[in-house]
Parts: structure tokens; C-alpha cells; sequence
């Protein structure tokens, strides 16, 4: 979107800010509903999962391993996708579109039923998070998608059922970023630039996991949370938390 004044990270701030307050007002229910799964399935003995591929990774890792998050997110890792620490950095994106690969991933992987997915993709339509989606409910996984849904409306599906992220989510949480994930326009700049999707998605799945802890609390139920090593202390909960939960964490193996 194009501002009429203000400096060029003036307009970005705004920009964000603005996505913030719609994915605020208008994802409340569907957030909800993700961190009500997400509790649901710890207080079930459940364990939790995020997957995103290139930059989508970047959210996933977000909640994985992180002081004030939940002990139990673990990171789904298909190798070669989790960004720009493969070479080429393109090879990461070439992956998404390989056919057969979530399927491999998610056999080799400690999930089983009843566990949570959590599984980013802005656009939602490349066939590694469509066939994750697939695959992980075939499995008996519950699903939660974080995607832009004015893809499925406006581009074309690469999977070969034509169907997208969305269409294979027990709840989809909708991040509302436009296609292209750029913010800005000026002239002399002959692309839009300034992606707000990192802030966005990353925003929504500490919503999600708000939600979750507050639903955990309410029932009574022991929030498994990890608490800064920079803090006084930190240390010794943290190895309390990661002893108890250790069969629910794979991040320790």
C-alpha cells in the first residue's frame, strides 16, 4: 500500500500496524480456536509441531525453544527448506515444489495422532504445505494453517489437485497480507518492497500461543513454559521444564 507522506519507514510502521489491527479484529475467532487446539492437546498429553518453509520458517522458529513460549513447540524440519542456509538460497524454494517430500518428512517423524500441526505458508499453494496438510491429517494430526488466503482467490495452485494450504486445515488462521508481501511503492523504485508477512505470522502464532496459555491456566492445568537464561534462576527452570516434558521435546535429541 502507498502512503502520501512520511518517511519510507514511517510508511512500513504504519503499514504493519495496520495489518496488526485487522488480523487483531478479524483473525479473534480463528485464533481462538487454534490456541484452544493447541491446549486441548497439551492438557491431552498431545504434542506440538510447526513447519513453514523459507521465509515461513522464520515464524515457526519463533515459537520453538523460546523464553516465555511453550516447552512443548517443536520445529518440523524438512531439510534444505528452512531459508537462506542452503546454497543456492534458491534450492529452498525449488524444494517446495517437489512433489512426495512431505509425505517422507512426516513418516521419519516422532508426530502421531492427535498431535498439532502447525503449518505456515503466505501463499499456500506450493505442494510441500498442501501435501504436509494432507499427509499430517491422514496421519490423524490436527491442523492449523497460518496463510494468506487472497492466494486461493487470486493465483493458481501448483498442486496438482489444485487445492491450497486452506482447503486442508482443521482451523485456518487467515494472515491477511496482500499477495507479493511488499508494503511500499516509491518512485525511482521500479518494485514494491517492505514485507510485513515475518511480523504478521509471527505476531499470530504468539497470539496463538497467548491463547493457549491462558486456556491451560483456567483449567488448572501446569503451563509447560520456558523462562529467559538471562534471568535470575532461568537456568534451573528451564531444566525442571525440559526433565518433565522430555517426552513430548525433541529439540534435546
Amino acid at each position: 500500500m502507498t502512503h502520501a507522506s512520511g518517511s519510507l519507514a514511517g510508511q512500513f510502521f504504519d503499514s504493519a500496524i495496520e495489518l496488526l489491527q485487522q488480523v487483531r479484529d478479524g483473525e479473534a475467532q480463528s485464533v481462538a480456536a487454534a490456541g484452544t487446539m493447541i491446549a486441548d492437546t497439551v492438557e491431552a498429553g498431545g504434542r506440538l509441531f510447526a513447519f513453514g518453509a523459507g521465509h515461513s520458517s522464520l515464524p515457526a522458529q519463533d515459537v520453538v525453544y523460546r523464553a516465555g513460549g511453550l516447552a512443548l513447540m517443536n520445529l518440523l524440519v524438512v531439510p534444505g527448506t528452512l531459508g537462506v542456509d542452503v546454497m543456492p538460497a534458491t534450492l529452498g524454494s525449488a524444494l517446495e515444489r517437489v512433489d512426495g517430500l512431505a509425505g517422507a518428512v512426516l513418516d521419519s517423524s516422532p508426530a502421531m495422532p492427535g498431535d498439532v500441526l502447525v503449518i505456515i505458508s503466505m501463499s499456500g499453494r506450493n505442494p510441500l504445505p498442501v501435501e504436509m496438510a494432507m499427509n499430517a491429517r491422514a496421519l490423524g494430526l490436527k491442523v492449523i494453517g497460518v496463510t494468506s488466503t487472497a492466494y486461493a482467490r487470486e493465483t493458481k495452485s501448483r498442486h496438482a489437485s489444485g487445492t491450497y494450504l486452506k482447503d486442508h486445515c482443521d482451523v485456518v488462521v487467515d494472515s491477511r497480507i496482500p499477495i507479493g508481501d511488499a508494503e511500499l511503492t516509491t518512485e525511482g523504485i521500479d518494485a514494491p518492497f517492505a514485507p510485513a508477512s515475518t511480523v504478521i505470522t509471527s505476531a499470530l502464532m504468539q497470539a496463538m500461543m497467548a491463547t493457549a496459555a491462558g486456556e491451560l491456566a483456567a483449567r488448572g492445568v501446569e503451563v509447560p513454559l520456558l523462562r529467559s537464561g538471562n534471568v535470575d534462576g532461568g537456568h534451573e527452570w528451564n531444566g525442571r521444564v525440559l526433565k518433565e516434558y522430555s517426552d513430548r521435546i525433541f529439540y534435546r535429541h
